[in-house]
């Protein structure tokens, strides 16, 4: 018969919660070494039965420091003979990174656009509290017990949690993606006594995205395209009607038709009062515009001389041929009657 001398878990697999102490033949005796590092704690077992848990630290194993089993055992005279029993290690340090996501999008009621289907992605962290409560409720009496064998249970928790903080927190739909952090509070809150319950603490929690449905998505585009022409109509409708107004100047006869498609086409009296006016100023600076008698073309303020041909445009003595004012009846140089 073998006597353990020293038990501990070096813990070299990071992402184990619970593991089970080969303790195979050997027995524990009065004396033997106990030793619990940081972020560990250790439970003895006997038959199936939780009993003396040791929180780190180094213990030399004896009645005082294990009565929960020297009860069990049944040591009327304390402990002296060596026994067997199983030994478990709790990893309680935190498990970091989790993901959560919504794999089925989560249905909540907005006061704006009633029932609406969202979703949501990001991590959790947990530890295990209370190694005793999450023995008995989750761990059992497994050799060993990976953090990847709870996290679909986690998980299904977590989502839980999320709908109830969603469906609570009366923050509107549009304005959750930039309330990440308040939402993530509420459900750290929300879950916490779920998570005493089975022993286990839920450190933290994140929300890293969230979304609407698509078709929401782009009907809020679409709003929000509206809104911005609704604020700026008239600029929209000058725009158009200049547009409107370089076409019939291109094709001065199809301008009334022009004119009146649009009025057929419900345009408005505004629209059309304001095509009709802005045409017939194009007439009337067309009708006021002067030209050159040499060469026909158009001529822009008061040139002396046509910009085409290099005609002299002032009013000239046909005498002498000084320049004389536009309305004067005798050349004020050689005296000759103009008119």
């Amino acid at each position: 018969m073998a006597i353990l001398k020293n038990i501990e878990w070096t813990d070299e697999n990071s992402n184990l919660i619970v593991w089970k102490y080969p303790i195979n033949k050997d027995h524990v005796n009065k004396g033997s070494a106990l030793t619990v590092r940081e972020s560990q704690v250790a439970i003895f077992v006997d038959k199936g039965r939780l009993a003396d848990v040791f929180l780190p630290g180094f213990y030399k194993l004896d009645t005082q420091n294990m009565p929960a089993l020297t009860k069990l055992m049944s040591w009327k005279y304390g402990f002296e003979t060596p026994f067997k029993s199983d030994i478990y290690f709790v990893n309680t340090k935190q498990f970091t990174n989790q993901k959560w996501g919504t794999a089925n999008p989560i249905l909540i009621r907005d006061k704006d656009y009633g029932a609406i289907r969202v979703r949501g992605f990001g991590t959790y962290s947990f530890k295990v509290d209370d190694a005793y409560i999450f023995m008995q409720n989750l761990s059992g009496t497994h050799s060993s017990f990976d953090a990847n064998e709870i996290t679909d249970y986690l998980r299904s928790m977590v989502l839980s949690g999320i709908s109830d903080a969603i469906g609570e927190c009366k923050i509107p739909v549009l304005d959750m993606a930039g309330n990440l952090q308040e939402l993530s509070k509420i459900v750290e809150k929300t879950m916490a006594e779920e998570f005493k319950q089975i022993g286990l603490k839920l450190t933290k929690f994140v929300f890293e995205s969230f979304s609407l449905p698509e078709e929401l998505e782009k009907a809020l585009d679409k709003n929000t395209t509206l809104g911005m022409m609704r604020n700026n109509m008239d600029v929209y409708t000058q725009m158009e009607t200049l547009e409107a107004m370089k076409e019939a100047a291109k094709n001065p006869g199809a301008a009334g038709s022009t004119m009146g498609a649009g009025m057929g086409l419900g345009m408005g009296m505004g629209l059309g009062n304001m095509f009709s006016n802005n045409m017939q100023q194009m007439q009337n600076q067309q009708q006021n515009s002067k030209f050159c008698q040499s060469c026909g073309a158009q001529l822009n303020g008061n040139p002396k001389f046509c910009p085409e041909c290099g005609q002299n445009l002032k009013p000239t003595c046909p005498n002498c041929g000084a320049e004389v004012r536009a309305n004067a009846k005798f050349c004020p140089e050689c005296g000759s009657k103009l008119k």
